[in-house]
């Protein structure tokens, strides 16, 4: 990919081994200093990325440097070498390998292109909004599959769940059928799966250009890294550990997700909310007055659905919406309305189609929480059609009637 800077290589060692890869690679200008130098080479060199060594750093002035890092726009990626503690969340951690040197250049690549989308949508944006990497809470915005189906796995799923969303599978058939219908910021490969298992299901994952840049953490000491997934990372470390190592990819992740969701709604004019991916409400109810017009003027059938959900559980509701989002058909819209609640509209749905499409969205919402199904974070559901003498006002207001005698 083009240069954006040079790479700043801090380390408590003279000339670590990752900056000789660096070098050797012939991709990128670097530049080395020491922690007590960092700060200030940060503001001189203005790099594109830093790749800093874990071993013999003090834990302060990685905190330090890490604070410094996230504050600046666009997204300055922070790469960890060879952590042994819990890393701050922009400090994406990477354990070098001797079998396979080029892992850091594919690593740092990846990290690249999140930063050249965040500088698009910068420069894009009009009037000027600042869209920083501190923005994302992981734990309203990041989504964690976790597979397993070993003792580590509820531990796993507890440290995980603290800090992010969580959708579990006890088999690899349930994960794809996850991957397949929900928007998944990282994957947390826990045990109870043979290494031809695991090898299998990573090659599935290399081959397939949706999921190639996922993060993906493999809680086995069994496997070697030979695959070609730029964010994979093999440890056999403590569930907690573990947690923290997926986080900060799974938070970079969120941050790409939301970024690219940014520019789909600069290209739709600011009719797409950026973080669910759904309608506006202004523009929802454009479309649904016209949607209403063309439906009573030329016949057909139209129906709306609503999927109310429980304030004491936002999570649901951001979750609800991105999956209606991803799965809905291309004729149908919605929009997150001042409620919290989303409606969507089925063009062209007759009731009984209606029902089925509504109860299949609903389905797949209920994993919402390690893969059980938790039901006060389940949405309500009514669904309402177009009568002859409705206009679109009638016809939400009867849908929200429904729902209130469905309450009582």
């Amino acid at each position: 990919m083009s240069q954006q800077g040079p790479i700043l290589v801090v380390s408590a060692e003279v000339r670590p081994s990752f900056a000789a890869a660096l070098s050797a690679a012939k991709l990128f200008p670097a530049v080395e200093t020491d922690w007590s130098e960092a700060a200030r080479a940060i503001e001189t060199v203005q790099p594109a990325a830093v790749i800093a060594g874990m071993a013999g750093a003090d834990p302060q002035r990685v905190e330090t440097l890490a604070k410094l890092i996230a504050a600046r726009a666009p997204y300055l990626p922070l790469i960890a070498v060879d952590p042994v503690t819990e890393l701050p969340d922009n400090a994406l951690p990477f354990v070098q390998s001797e079998s396979q040197p080029n892992r850091l250049i594919a690593r740092l690549n990846a990290a690249l292109r999140v930063r050249a989308l965040h500088a698009t949508v910068m420069r894009r944006l009009v009037p000027p909004v600042p869209i920083a990497f501190s923005d994302i809470d992981a734990a309203k915005e990041a989504t964690a599959l976790l597979i397993g189906r070993g003792g580590a796995y509820p531990a796993l799923s507890v440290a995980l769940g603290e800090r992010s969303g969580v959708v579990g599978a006890l088999s690899i058939e349930a994960a794809a059928k996850h991957l397949n219908s929900r928007d998944i910021d990282g994957i947390v490969l826990a045990e109870g799966f043979s290494p031809r298992v695991v090898d299998a299901f990573l090659t599935v994952l290399t081959e397939d250009t949706r999921f190639r840049s996922l993060p993906v953490v493999v809680v086995s000491g069994d496997l070697a890294p030979s695959h070609d997934l730029p964010n994979l990372e093999i440890t056999s470390v403590p569930p907690a550990l573990a947690a923290s190592i997926a986080l900060p990819m799974l938070r970079q992740h969120a941050f790409e997700q939301r970024l690219s969701r940014t520019l789909r709604a600069i290209d739709a004019e600011g009719l797409i909310d950026a973080r669910t991916g759904l309608l506006t409400t202004t523009a929802f109810d454009r479309d649904f007055a016209t949607a209403v017009y063309q439906t009573t003027e030329r016949g057909g059938s139209l129906s709306v659905a609503r999927f109310a959900f429980d304030n004491a559980h936002p999570r649901a509701q951001f979750d609800g919406a991105r999956i209606i989002s991803r799965l809905m058909r291309q004729m149908d819209f919605g929009a997150v309305q001042d409620d919290g609640s989303i409606v969507v509209v089925f063009a062209e749905t007759d009731p009984r189609n209606a029902h089925a499409i509504a109860r299949r969205l609903s389905s797949v919402m209920r994993h919402t929480s390690q893969g059980r199904r938790d039901t006060r974070s389940e949405a309500d559901v009514t669904v309402a059609t177009l009568l002859p003498n409705d206009s679109a006002k009638s016809l939400l207001a009867r849908l929200y009637r429904q729902d209130k005698r469905a309450a009582s």
